[in-house]
C-alpha cells in the first residue's frame, strides 16, 4: 500500500496524471507542486509546507510509527515545468552539467559523499528551481529528469537507500528555491542554510589551510625518501609554501598502491627511519606536516586485521582489504587514539583523512545489529567517529588540518574537518577548475585546494602554467620535483604563486562569479570593492561592468595571444601592464578603451592589469 499524503494548510485536491511509474495516483497539491510518496509501508507519512519566504518554500517531511520499523526506499516526485532551462548541477555533475531524463541515474548522496542539493538554470545562469534537503547525514538518491511526455522535470528525493535500522520517527526539510537569482548565489544560500542548522556548524579554518602547499604524492608516490622530501619542502618554502602533504607510502614498503599493509599506521622504518625528527627538519624548513591516513581500511597483513576480525563491514578492492565497523565504540577509539599518538609523538600539523565515504554496509551485513555496538546506524556512528576525531585533535592542537578530497564534501563534512581538495586528476588543468569551482559554490569558508598540480618538465612554459592558472581560484598545491623543472618553469610557477599570494584575499574571498556551468565555467570572476580578477579559459567575449577601485585583472587561461573583452562603459585613461606566463613585462601604456568590443592582445598563459 502507498501512503497518502498528509498536508496541513490550505490545500486542494487533485488526481495526477504525470507519473507513470506504476500508474495514475491521487496526491495533496500545494500552491506550487504535486507531490506524490511511494513506499513508506507502515509509518504514517506526512509533507507539511510551513514557510514561504517570498519564492523558497519549506517542507516538512514527517514520518511516525507505533513500532520501530526499518524505512527503505521511499520515493518522493514532483514535476517542475522545462521552461527557461538550459542547464542542471549537482555536486557530482562534474563534467556533464546538461539535462537528464527521468531515467537516468540519481546521484547519491550522504555525510561523507556529495551534499543532497540540484540547480536547474538558464544560459544566463539564472535559477529556475534549486531543490536542497536538511539530512545530510543519511543515504539518499536525488534527479531531475526530463519526463519526454509532458516536457517537464521529473524531480525525484529517493530516501533510505541502504539499509538503515529500525525507527520510530523521522524528520527533515525539502527547501524549494524558484527565485530568478544568479544560480551560484541560490547554491551558496544552501550552504549557508545547512551551515546554521544544529550539528552542521562548520569547523574553524586555520590560516595555514589557506596557504599554498607541497605534496609527495604525484612528485614521489610511495617512494619516500626523507631527505629527498626535506630537500622539496625548502625549494617549496621558497616558493610560497606553507605546508606539506606527505602521502601514501610512509607506512609500508609496497609499492603497489594498495591497501593491504594499512591498519597499524606504524612508520615503516625502510622508508622514514627518524619520524619525528623527519617531521622536525621539515618544521626547521618553515613547513607545516601534514600525514596522509586511509581511515576504514585494515589490510590482511596489518595486526589490526585480527585484532578487528568480526568487526568489518565491508571491503574494498581485491587485495582483501576490509572496512571497519565504526558502530564498535573500541573500533572508533582505536582510530581517534591512532591520531591523537601520532600528533603527540611525532608533533604533526594535520591529517589527510581519506576513503571516509568507504564507510558502507554491504548487503550481507544489513542486518548486524548489537553484539557490543552502541550504534546501529552506520551514518550515525561515522558522524560520531568524525565529529569526535576533529574534537579530539583540536583539543590538542586548536589549529589541526584536516583535509578531505571530492567526493565526500558536503555539509557535515564542513564539521569534520576544514580543507577540501578536488580529486585525483593529475595533468588535468581543466579539470581543476571544474573540481575546485563545484566545490567552493556550497563550502563557504572552508579551504577549497586544486588537485595536486603535475605536468611534464618538456611542456612548453606557457602549456604548464596552464595548471596554476586554471587553480586560481583555489588554493594551489603543488606536486613537482621542483629542482628538476627547467629554468622558464621554475620561474613561471615563482611568478604564479606570488600573484596569487598577492591576491588571494580576492581569489578566495571576493564574490565568485563562474558563468556558464554548462559549458565548464569559461569565464570566472572574484570581485571585491577594491579589484576585480577575470579568468578566461575559452574563446569567449568577456563583459566588462563598472571597473574596481583600484585595479582589474584580466586572466589569459588559454593558448590564444588575445581577450575579447565588451566594456560596458568608457575607462577614461588606464595605465594597461600586460605580462606573459613568467611575469615578464609584454607591454606597458596609458590606455583608454570605449564602450564597446576590444581585442586586447596579451601571451598564452599570461594577463593584463589595468590601474
Amino acid at each position: 500500500m502507498e501512503n497518502t499524503l498528509q498536508w496541513t494548510g490550505k490545500l486542494s485536491r487533485q488526481p495526477y496524471h504525470h507519473m507513470h511509474h506504476g500508474g495514475t495516483f491521487m496526491t495533496y497539491a500545494t500552491g506550487t507542486y504535486a507531490m506524490n510518496v511511494r513506499g513508506g509501508e507502515g509509518f504514517r507519512i506526512s509533507l507539511t509546507p510551513f514557510s514561504s519566504e517570498g519564492e523558497i518554500e519549506l517542507i516538512r517531511l514527517r514520518m511516525e510509527s507505533d513500532t520501530p520499523l526499518a524505512p527503505r526506499d521511499i520515493q518522493i516526485r514532483w514535476n517542475h515545468p522545462a521552461v527557461d532551462i538550459q542547464g542542471y548541477w549537482d555536486p557530482g555533475a562534474n563534467r556533464d552539467k546538461g539535462l537528464r531524463i527521468d531515467f537516468s541515474p540519481a546521484f547519491d548522496s550522504k555525510a561523507t559523499s556529495l551534499a543532497p542539493v540540484y540547480s536547474l538554470y538558464n544560459l544566463n545562469g539564472l535559477n529556475r528551481l534549486t531543490v536542497a534537503y536538511s539530512d545530510a547525514l543519511r543515504p539518499h538518491k536525488m534527479r531531475a529528469g526530463i519526463h519526454e511526455e509532458t516536457a517537464e522535470f521529473e524531480c525525484l528525493l529517493q530516501l533510505f537507500t541502504e539499509p538503515s535500522p529500525p525507527m520510530t520517527e523521522y524528520e527533515a526539510v525539502i527547501r524549494l528555491d524558484t527565485r530568478e537569482l544568479f544560480y551560484a548565489d541560490s547554491l551558496r544560500e544552501v550552504g549557508e542554510w545547512w551551515a546554521a542548522m544544529p550539528g552542521c556548524e562548520p569547523s574553524p579554518v586555520p590560516a595555514a589551510a589557506r596557504m599554498p602547499m607541497y605534496s609527495t604524492w604525484y612528485s614521489f608516490h610511495q617512494e619516500l625518501v626523507p631527505e629527498q622530501v626535506e630537500e622539496q619542502c625548502r625549494l617549496a618554502k621558497q616558493l610560497g609554501c606553507e605546508a606539506v602533504i606527505v602521502d601514501d607510502g610512509w607506512q609500508t614498503t609496497s609499492n603497489e598502491r594498495g591497501y593491504a599493509y594499512c591498519g597499524d599506521w606504524q612508520v615503516s622504518p625502510e622508508r622514514i627511519p627518524d619520524m619525528k625528527g623527519h617531521v622536525f627538519k621539515v618544521h626547521e624548513a618553515g613547513l607545516k606536516y601534514i600525514l596522509w591516513y586511509s581511515v576504514p581500511f585494515v589490510g590482511p597483513y596489518s595486526g589490526a586485521y585480527r585484532k578487528f576480525e568480526n568487526k568489518f563491514i565491508d571491503t574494498y578492492g581485491t587485495d582483501g582489504t576490509a572496512v571497519v565497523d565504526p558502530r564498535f565504540p573500541e573500533v572508533r577509539e582505536y582510530l581517534i587514539g591512532t591520531y591523537e599518538q601520532a600528533l603527540r609523538d611525532w608533533d604533526l600539523d594535520g591529517f589527510k583523512l581519506d576513503f571516509v565515504d568507504s564507510f558502507n554496509l554491504s548487503e550481507e551485513m544489513k542486518d548486524s545489529l548489537g553484539g557490543g555496538r552502541d550504534y546501529d546506524s552506520v551514518p550515525e556512528a561515522v558522524d560520531r567517529l568524525l565529529t569526535d576525531i576533529m574534537a579530539r585533535l583540536r583539543s590538542i592542537k586548536p589549529d589541526i588540518i584536516i583535509e578531505f578530497r571530492q567526493k565526500y564534501i558536503g555539509p557535515l563534512m564542513r564539521k569534520y574537518g576544514n580543507m577540501f581538495r578536488v580529486a585525483d586528476c593529475p595533468n588535468n588543468s581543466s579539470q581543476n577548475r571544474i573540481g575546485s569551482i563545484d566545490i567552493r559554490l556550497l563550502s563557504g569558508d572552508t579551504a577549497v585546494h586544486s588537485d595536486m598540480l603535475m605536468w611534464n618538465p618538456e611542456e612548453p612554459v606557457e602549456s604548464a602554467a596552464l595548471q596554476l592558472i586554471n587553480s586560481l581560484f583555489s588554493v594551489p598545491q603543488i606536486s613537482m620535483l621542483l629542482d628538476r623543472l627547467p629554468e622558464d618553469h621554475q620561474q613561471m610557477v615563482s611568478f604564479w604563486l606570488r600573484f596569487w599570494m598577492t591576491n588571494r584575499d580576492v581569489l578566495l574571498g571576493g564574490k565568485l562569479t563562474p558563468l556558464s556551468p554548462d559549458m565548464l565555467y569559461p569565464v570566472v570572476t572574484a570581485a571585491a570593492e577594491h579589484k576585480t580578477i577575470t579568468a578566461v579559459y575559452a574563446e569567449h567575449i568577456v563583459r566588462v561592468g563598472e571597473l574596481p577601485r583600484d585595479s582589474f585583472i584580466l586572466v589569459n587561461g588559454t593558448l590564444q595571444n588575445r581577450i575579447a573583452a565588451d566594456f560596458a562603459a568608457d575607462t577614461g585613461e588606464r595605465k594597461m601592464t600586460v605580462l606573459d606566463c613568467k611575469g615578464d613585462v609584454a607591454a606597458y601604456q596609458v590606455v583608454s578603451f570605449t564602450q564597446g568590443l576590444h581585442s586586447l592582445p596579451v601571451p598564452p598563459g599570461g594577463l593584463i592589469i589595468l590601474l
